[in-house]
């Protein structure tokens, strides 16, 4: 069974940083695609930004240029570098495993990120 866990959540001035982590047990990691979700309070959990087994890249527009995501295959790892952050990206960011059919994606527990002064 795959496993997602989100670590790196937190609270930040705007303008800072911050570094999400995603690690995944039960699957063959380096297989699939990954990505990052993100929920506001109120609204439609959104994509922010996937990459694929080969390392290619999608960002939502609103995150292009400040956001960073990568991937490590022999940790079995998901980040992503958040930076320049601003009050509306606050949300709980969600993990996600683009499983080889849509029943087996899989979604980490989320991870609460505030930016605020």
């Amino acid at each position: 069974q795959v496993q997602l866990v989100e670590s790196g959540g937190g609270l930040v001035q705007p303008g800072g940083s911050l570094r999400l982590s995603c690690a995944a047990s039960g699957t063959i990691f380096r297989l699939y695609a990954m990505g990052w979700y993100r929920q506001a309070p109120g609204k439609q959990r959104e994509l922010v930004a996937q990459i694929t087994s080969g390392y290619g890249t999608n960002y939502a527009d609103s995150v292009k240029g400040r956001f960073t995501i990568s991937r490590d295959n022999a940790k079995n790892t998901v980040s992503l570098q958040m930076n320049s952050l601003k009050p509306e990206d606050t949300a709980v960011y969600y993990c996600h495993l683009y499983g080889s059919t849509p029943a087996l994606d899989a979604w980490g527990q989320g991870t609460l990120v505030t930016v605020s002064s």
